[in-house]
């Protein structure tokens, strides 16, 4: 096992290409804007159905 962490961190180190500092940044912001559209499209999507739902229900019921 402690070998294995060895040679992970080594080809880490060597075998690796890291972005830039920068073009991290950006790709991370890109990455977070899009992750919270996509949960409010969820949300949105998963109210609407909830309020469909009920109102079928209380139409079937009542």
């Amino acid at each position: 096992m402690v070998a294995y962490i060895k040679e992970s961190l080594e080809e880490l180190k060597n075998n690796v290409t890291w972005l830039e500092r920068s073009k991290a940044s950006n790709l991370m912001v890109i990455v977070a804007v899009f992750s919270i559209l996509f949960a409010l499209a969820t949300w949105g999507v998963d109210s609407l159905f909830s309020k469909l739902i009920t109102l079928y229900f209380e139409k079937l019921i009542g």
